[in-house]
């Protein structure tokens, strides 16, 4: 005899992803379904990398409630739209590519994948890298030009 589960599924309602590269991003939103509707909604679009068209879309991101935005990048690419939307009060997850290639079903296009990295972080299958909070980012930058310096002021 079946028994009700005492956990229930937790599935992030409002979650966005965002697969960066060097000159665009592009960003999958899933949406919970509208009213009368049983299936969840999503927009897939791309934007330029540069800090107009990001802030843009951060502020899309806010006005939509989104509550978890994941991202996965290339190299360094990810710095700049991280502390941006970081800037716009959503906290951003970045997660590492080699954990999301070890799940199945990963698709190979830019679209595809940020497809693919919603529905996984909606599911709460990922884990985010750390990245220092912006006061100790600070710090580092400053101990950092210190250090080049030799020491000189």
């Amino acid at each position: 005899m079946f028994a009700e589960s005492e956990d229930d599924e937790q599935i992030i309602e409002r979650v966005a992803a965002l697969d960066i590269g060097k000159a665009e991003v592009v960003c999958c939103v899933r949406l919970p379904a509208p009213a009368g509707k049983t299936r969840r909604v999503q927009e897939v679009t791309t934007h330029s990398a540069m800090v107009g068209s990001l802030s843009d879309l951060a502020n899309r991101l806010v006005d939509l409630g989104v509550e978890r935005v994941v991202m996965e990048a290339t190299s360094d690419y990810w710095r700049a739209p991280f502390y941006l939307f970081e800037a716009h009060g959503l906290r951003p997850w970045l997660v590492n590519a080699k954990d999301v290639r070890h799940l199945p079903g990963r698709a190979k296009t830019d679209v595809a994948d940020a497809v693919w990295l919603c529905k996984v972080a909606e599911r709460q299958m990922l884990r985010p890298s750390f990245v220092p909070p912006a006061d100790i980012r600070r710090l580092r930058g400053l101990t950092r030009d210190r250090g080049r310096s030799g020491g000189r002021p």
